[in-house]
C-alpha cells in the first residue's frame, strides 16, 4: 500500500517521495490516519477499506471546495485514490502534515472572521450539493432546491428521521416524521438567506490552529444557511465567546437566529441518534416539544 500511496505522492508533487515510516495516529471511527515520512517530508494519510461510498473522495473535494474560496486555510490536498493490485483494495487521501499549536484568544477571533468571509464567498443561486455526501459516518442527502425551508425540511430532517424509522430507533410515538417535515418547514417559509457555502460539521474538533492561523478540517460541504454552521459550532461547544465576536465583526448575525438555531441543532442530534442512539434520541424528542410549544 505505502509504495502506490508513495508513487502517486510523487507523480502529484514532481518530487520523489519513498515513505520509510508510516506512524498511526489516531483519527475518526470511519477510517485509520497514519503520518508517513521520508528523510525530508511528511504527510498525513487516512486509509479505509475501499467500498463504492468513496468516502476520502467525497472529503477531497470537500476540502477542496473550501480551498478555492482562499477564506480560511483547510490541509493541502495532495492525492486521493485507490490502491491497486491488492486484496482488499484500500481508498486512501494524502493531506499535508500540519504542526497544530495552543490557539491564542486573537486566533479564535481571527477564526470567526475567516469563517464569516467563507460564508460570504461566491455566488451561489440554489441549497444543497450536487450529490450526497458524508457527516461523520452518515450519509448527508443533498441534491438541489432552490427554497431553503424545503431543502432543510426534506432532506436535513425528514431524511434523518427516515433513516432512524428504517431503523427502528424511531417509531410513531416518538413523533409524526411528515408532521415533524411540516413543522420544520413552517418555521422556516419566511427565511430565504443568503445561500452559503458551509463547513458543515463544525465543532471544536474540527478546527485547528498553526503558525499561520486558524485551519478548519473534516468538512460535511454543501450549500446553505451560514446560521446552520453557527448553531453546530453552539451545540457542542469548544468556541470561546471571542470567536463569535470575530464572525459578527464581519458578517453581522440576524436578530432572529436565535428562533431558527434549535431545528438547525436538531439535525446534528438526530444524526448523532443515527451514530450512537437512545441519549441522542432522546434529546431530539425533547428539542421537538420544545419547538411545537414555541410555535
Amino acid at each position: 500500500m505505502w509504495h502506490f500511496i508513495s508513487e502517486h505522492i510523487s507523480d502529484t508533487t514532481n518530487t520523489l517521495f519513498i515513505c520509510q515510516r508510516a506512524d498511526p495516529v489516531s483519527g475518526g471511527d470511519t477510517h485509520e490516519s497514519f503520518i508517513i515520512r521520508d528523510s525530508q517530508k511528511r504527510y498525513f494519510v487516512k486509509t479505509r477499506l475501499y467500498d463504492d461510498t468513496q468516502q476520502l473522495s467525497l472529503e477531497a473535494e470537500g476540502l477542496q471546495a473550501i480551498i478555492d474560496t482562499k477564506t480560511v486555510m483547510t490541509p493541502s490536498v495532495i492525492c486521493h485514490g485507490i490502491t491497486r493490485n491488492e486484496s482488499p483494495n484500500t481508498e486512501y487521501l494524502v493531506l499535508s502534515h500540519i504542526r497544530f499549536k495552543e490557539p491564542t484568544t486573537n486566533d479564535y477571533f481571527t477564526l470567526g472572521e475567516q469563517l464569516a468571509a467563507l460564508h460570504a464567498s461566491g455566488e451561489h443561486t440554489s441549497y444543497g450539493w450536487p450529490h450526497d455526501n458524508y457527516i461523520g459516518a452518515n450519509v448527508q442527502t443533498n441534491g438541489r432546491l432552490a427554497s431553503w425551508a424545503d431543502f432543510f425540511a426534506e432532506k436535513r430532517i425528514g431524511s434523518m428521521l427516515e433513516r432512524l424509522s428504517a431503523q427502528g430507533q424511531w417509531h410513531k410515538s416518538d413523533g409524526d416524521i411528515d408532521h415533524i417535515i411540516m413543522l420544520t418547514r413552517q418555521i422556516l417559509s419566511l427565511h430565504q438567506p443568503a445561500p452559503s457555502l458551509l463547513h458543515g460539521d463544525l465543532w471544536a474538533g474540527n478546527a485547528g490552529f498553526n503558525s499561520k492561523g486558524p485551519i478548519l478540517f473534516d468538512p460535511a460541504v454543501y450549500i446553505g444557511d451560514r446560521e446552520t454552521d453557527l448553531a453546530m459550532a453552539e451545540l457542542f461547544g469548544g468556541f470561546p465567546n471571542t470567536f463569535y465576536e470575530g464572525y459578527q465583526s464581519a458578517y453581522p448575525i440576524d436578530k432572529n437566529y436565535v428562533q431558527r438555531k434549535p431545528i438547525y441543532q436538531l439535525y446534528h442530534i438526530l444524526n448523532h441518534g443515527l451514530l450512537f442512539g437512545a441519549h441522542y434520541i432522546a434529546q431530539a424528542k425533547a428539542i421537538i416539544d420544545d419547538i411545537e410549544v414555541a410555535v
